[in-house]
């Protein structure tokens, strides 16, 4: 049968080689859009340029003050959980088959202890998910450790009252265990699959070290990452202890070499020589502790690499790095353009901002949690921002579900949760945060206005 149209028409012919070369059309679509954006960006007016100011000033500082004592830190631990964790221990504990009142408790308690920012914790997070943690358990760790860390709860009664902070750490408590039970239900029989996968050849006897040995391990590096990472605060106890932060972040390093030598099987030598060159970056930049924190864990994982036993902690801690390095860098960036850093403007007028969320109403309350979650909050720094959003007369709902959902979501924060879970599953995390605390926000307005 002859050919029913034997000279098709130009946008015929367009559209069939489009359909033949679906990747040229991609590249060819996505070039376009590059450039038209590239084409038509405002640059020249004072926002804009000032707004892109923003971006790289705020990348600036994350990388000054987190990429070195914060996420390197998390990295190492991260791949360590990857390398040396028992699977067999993990699921029996955080796995999708574990009693319930066991792996949240455990989740939510480990993730309390860590007084880091919604950024740190995601390398954490992605190590007890990779090693077998189940879905519900890691969602109300990667909540609980930047929302319900005690010191946050402290600095927020004082500064903005025993009411508020109380608020806060009830409601983020809750949030915790709420969330992970949903995320546990409606991905329940997803996450079954996956634990009769990651359940083959790992049997009860999987353990390759003592306990205690584990223990000490994991305990010595989270003990470093907290106390390099102790903020100043408000309160003279707190204080007392910053003032001792980096004497104490070198005893537990001399501890954790000490465990290495005695209990890893790691050369003194090499140990001897990684401790020399800590010692020399102390003293050539006293007053610069980044150096010789970052000497240290570039030394630790270098001999890692060389020793066959050790090799896939750093491959893990590698990966880890390669994963969610650069995508935080570009939501940081991102998220300083359109907001800015504290006390400053992005693209999103500040005013407009306080209008928004200038009552206790559903409205202000629902933007409160949705623009918390694209910020970017660094441990404690949500407390003095949310005093002078209630200095400018934000309301108290709102108030309370900026404290809830910003610290545990970012804009950051976000992209990478997707590449450890996907899309749908960061949507749906993403979502009950906000939705979540909307709710406790309005209702905490509504009573205690």
């Amino acid at each position: 049968m002859p050919d029913a149209n034997p000279h098709p028409s130009a946008p015929q012919r367009l559209r069939a080689l489009a359909s033949e070369n679906p990747g040229q059309l991609r590249w060819l679509s996505a070039m376009v859009g590059i450039f038209l954006l590239i084409y038509f960006l405002p640059a020249g007016s004072a926002r804009f340029d000032n707004a892109v100011l923003e971006g790289i000033r705020l990348t600036h500082w994350y990388a000054q003050e987190h990429v070195i004592l914060c996420l390197l830190p998390a990295f190492v631990i991260a791949g360590a959980m990857a390398a040396y964790l028992s699977q067999g221990a993990v699921m029996r504990y955080l796995g999708p088959d574990a009693p319930m009142p066991v792996a949240f408790g455990m989740a939510s308690v480990s993730g309390t202890l860590l007084a880091v920012c919604s950024c740190t914790v995601l390398p954490l997070f992605g190590g007890i998910y990779r090693r077998g943690a189940g879905l519900g358990p890691a969602v109300a760790f990667l909540y609980s450790g930047p929302a319900i860390n005690v010191m946050a709860v402290v600095v927020t009664a004082k500064v903005l009252g025993l009411e508020l902070g109380l608020a806060r750490a009830i409601g983020a408590i809750v949030f915790a265990v709420v969330i992970g039970v949903i995320m546990h239900l409606l991905y329940q029989r997803e996450e079954r699959i996956r634990s009769q996968s990651n359940a083959r050849g790992f049997g009860d006897g999987d353990d390759s070290r003592p306990l205690g040995q584990v223990a000490a391990f994991f305990g010595l590096m989270v003990g470093i990452l907290v106390f390099a990472n102790w903020a100043a605060a408000d309160s003279p106890a707190w204080m007392a202890i910053h003032a001792w932060k980096w004497p104490t972040t070198g005893a537990l390093s001399l501890l954790f070499g000490w465990l290495l030598w005695a209990r890893w099987g790691w050369p003194a030598r090499w140990l001897l020589n990684l401790g020399v060159a800590v010692a020399l970056a102390v003293l050539l930049a006293p007053g610069d502790p980044e150096l010789a924190f970052a000497v240290g864990i570039i030394g630790l994982m270098l001999i890692a690499i060389l020793r066959e036993d050790d090799q896939e902690w750093a491959e893990q801690s590698w990966d880890f790095t390669k994963q969610i390095l650069p995508l935080l860098l570009v939501g940081v960036f991102v998220a300083g353009l359109l907001l800015g850093r504290p006390g400053e403007q992005g693209l999103i007028p500040s005013e407009w901002v306080v209008m928004a969320v200038g009552d206790n109403g559903l409205r202000s309350t629902f933007l409160a949690s949705l623009l918390g979650g694209f910020m970017y909050f660094s441990t404690l720094t949500e407390v003095p921002i949310v005093q002078g959003l209630l200095g400018s007369g934000m309301g108290k709902g709102p108030a309370l579900a900026l404290l809830l959902g910003g610290p545990a979501l970012s804009l950051p924060n976000m992209l990478v949760i997707r590449t450890i879970l996907g899309t749908q599953k960061t949507l749906v995390y993403c979502s009950l945060v906000v939705v979540m605390a909307t709710i406790t926000g309005y209702l905490y307005g509504q009573l205690w206005p």
